[in-house]
């Protein structure tokens, strides 16, 4: 192909390519959609590109069509030199027609066909996605899922799939990539919402439950912290079910933040222990090997122990302290700083004659005395010398113990 000049304005600011369907912003800015939506939407950009002026979280996309048609007749008369024309593209849903999809769902099979529209139209821009849960969309398929789990029978009467059409919401809102503000109206429906995600988890397939958890994430991420607080154990049980199936990795990740994040919150961490969350979370950290994954292990751990049923179980698996020691040094400085805390606990609050013998002869005390002399960060040997410190004595016969940690207690 000849080497032609592409006018400038012909070309998008971010994707620097030339714009298949130009549209300008407020600042009067002309950007290429995918690249402005991608930007703004995906990215969770509030400013524009070019100028950085702010923009509205509901800015407008106005097609800017005689561009577009200056860009299609450029290509026309460069089609020598093998340049296509650019399809002209498809105009964005408009709010009114969604709301009026939504409303015409009066029956079931209607609700399906529904969705499956609310799908195709989804996948065709962000701006559509937007505009869908400006026209309630979001509310619809929450009650899609609120009102099929609440039905006694997998298959209605008129054989209507209450799973299929629970799965195919879920999946629809976890595409929608809901803002912070429809999130927040989800957590504020009494509960109602969260119950019905549970027993989607509870009931569901894999991949009804992978969408649940996911947006259960997503929803504790922006929540008030007494709706935190009022879980009951059955939630617990039924996340680390989720991780206890292995349903996908992007599920279990959705699993160990929610606890991280939930954890600090009330009674949470002995509702989580009460869930075997510990169990699990140790058998996942043997086989695990993935650095990001490993850190929300021990993340999770950590704050596990922070309360007696925790570090309990951790005692109570065979290979709770013998893991926790051999991931220092070993996945990052996050994870031996997470792993040397949650021996500190062990040591500080759990430590029995017989916690302190077995930490000798797993290579614990050894491993404490190694982080001493490397670089694994300030924070993990300030703690490691604080253990070291506070057991010398009973460790005294182990030929690692600094003698200047030895000479801390009186002869």
């Amino acid at each position: 192909m000849d080497e032609i000049d592409v006018p400038r304005f012909f070309l998008c600011p971010i994707s620097l390519e030339i714009m298949k369907d130009p549209v300008t912003v407020l600042t009067g800015i002309t950007y290429d959609r995918e690249s402005i939506e991608k930007w703004l939407f995906s990215g969770k950009n509030n400013t524009c590109p070019v100028t950085k002026q702010a923009l509205p979280a509901d800015c407008d996309l106005t097609q800017n069509h005689t561009l577009r048609r200056l860009i299609q007749s450029w290509c026309i008369m460069n089609a020598s030199h093998g340049i296509e024309r650019i399809p002209t593209p498809k105009p964005p849903i408009h709010k009114n027609q969604i709301s009026k999809l939504i409303n015409d769902a009066k029956s079931p099979q209607l609700a399906m066909k529904c969705l499956e529209k609310l799908r195709s139209i989804a996948s065709e821009s962000e701006t559509n996605k937007r505009c869908m849960e400006a026209a309630g969309a979001v509310q619809f398929l929450a009650s899609i899922i609120c009102n099929n789990y609440s039905a006694s029978e997998e298959v209605s009467d008129d054989g209507l799939d209450f799973t299929s059409a629970s799965c195919e919401a879920l999946s629809i809102l976890h595409s929608l990539q809901v803002s912070e503000a429809g999130l927040k109206s989800l957590t504020g429906k009494n509960d109602e919402f969260i119950s019905s995600l549970m027993r989607v988890m509870q009931r569901g397939n894999y991949d009804s439950r992978a969408y649940a958890v996911l947006l259960l994430k997503s929803m504790f991420e922006v929540a008030e912290g007494m709706q935190m607080i009022s879980l009951r154990t059955e939630f617990f049980i039924e996340i680390v079910q989720v991780l206890r199936d292995q349903i996908s990795q992007q599920a279990s990740k959705a699993v160990l933040k929610l606890l991280i994040q939930l954890c600090p919150w009330g009674r949470n961490r002995t509702k989580a222990v009460e869930a075997g969350a510990v169990s699990i979370l140790i058998e996942l950290l043997l086989d695990s090997s993935e650095r990001r994954t490993c850190e929300m292990i021990l993340m999770a751990l950590e704050m596990l122990c922070g309360c007696a049923e925790g570090r309990a179980e951790l005692l109570q698996h065979g290979a709770g302290l013998a893991i926790v020691s051999k991931k220092i040094l070993r996945v990052s400085q996050v994870g031996s700083d997470r792993a040397v805390r949650i021996l500190w606990s062990i040591s500080k609050f759990s430590a029995a004659p017989a916690v302190l013998q077995q930490m000798l002869q797993l290579g614990v005390v050894a491993k404490l005395c190694l982080v001493l002399q490397v670089d694994c960060g300030n924070k993990a040997r300030e703690k490691a010398r604080e253990v070291l410190k506070l057991h010398a004595r009973a460790w005294k016969s182990s030929p690692c113990i600094p003698n200047n940690l030895l000479s801390w207690y009186p002869s």
